[in-house]
């Protein structure tokens, strides 16, 4: 389920302690659970990584990304000679300075020390969807750079949106899952983008207008950066939690996602209509989202 602010919370919920840390050790807990998906494999990485210096802890759409080495006071970031350790969280991956929620799923331990302080970070992940991959700096670019992924949807403009939109004919919601059209955006804010925008998840992205785009981008901003301001929605199965293992509270601001049959709080004169969108829920309300001829 991690999407944009979850990830974004968790990167800010370890950056202080990760940054500047050197990884003492890098070590795989034994797991009886479906195994991660990792290249190189694992004692590679682990060889590579240890005795590494962390530059920096940033995301990359809905990755987290370690920076490791080759970054000097004088050189820019992203140098030649830099390493990025790139965590995929996926449906249930958590990246954690607490207790986990069990014992039963964690994955990986990242040992790490600075001065006289030694703390770990740990990797948990319930059902093992997550992935590790280590990249050099050309791989890196070649993998996330702006040839596979879109740019970060935090970061767009109107014009940026209706340039891209622009250009495909999918239905809207379903242009907004597509990582290559916008970095970041997933499966529960798409819908509470919509929402907000009132724009039908229906409708064909290139028929939006200049009115829609705008409604669109500041729905963007304010859905996502409020799901930051909250640390990331908590859903029934209570899988996600922030750094410290603490719930999110964005799942109390949600306005449609997963109320089928709910009334609109928006409104409150219809009820929330859910489909099926490339094999995905989408949540909406009839009445303030209409579909125009």
């Amino acid at each position: 389920m991690p999407e944009l602010p979850e990830v974004e919370t968790m990167v800010r919920g370890i950056a202080d302690a990760a940054q500047g840390s050197t990884i003492a050790a890098l070590l795989r807990v034994s797991c009886a659970c479906r195994p991660l998906d990792i290249r190189p494999r694992f004692p590679v990485i682990a060889r590579k990584a240890e005795g590494s210096k962390i530059a920096r802890v940033f995301r990359r759409a809905k990755r987290i990304v370690f920076e490791l080495n080759g970054v000097s006071r004088k050189s820019k970031i992203g140098t030649a000679d830099a390493t990025y350790l790139v965590i995929e969280p996926r449906m249930t991956g958590l990246m954690l300075l607490a207790d986990p929620p069990d014992a039963e799923h964690l994955r990986i331990e990242w040992k790490l020390t600075q001065g006289r302080k030694k703390r770990s970070i740990w990797y948990w992940d319930r059902r093992g969807l997550g992935t590790m991959r280590l990249f050099n700096a050309k791989q890196f670019h070649d993998a996330l750079g702006p040839r596979t992924l879109g740019p970060d949807a935090l970061e767009m403009t109107s014009a940026i949106w209706m340039d891209r939109l622009a250009a495909t004919s999918r239905e809207i919601k379903v242009a907004l899952l597509d990582q290559r059209v916008a970095a970041g955006i997933g499966n529960l804010y798409a819908s509470e983008i919509l929402h907000r925008s009132r724009i039908h998840p229906q409708s064909r992205s290139d028929r939006l207008t200049q009115t829609d785009i705008t409604a669109l981008h500041e729905s963007v901003l304010h859905v996502l950066s409020e799901a930051i301001r909250y640390e990331g929605s908590t859903l029934g199965d209570g899988t996600y939690r922030n750094a410290l293992n603490k719930a999110g509270g964005y799942q109390n601001e949600h306005r449609v996602y997963a109320r089928e049959g709910g009334r609109c709080p928006t409104c409150r004169r219809s009820d929330i209509v859910r489909i099926v969108q490339a094999q995905r829920s989408t949540f909406f309300c009839p009445r303030c989202q209409k579909r125009r001829a």
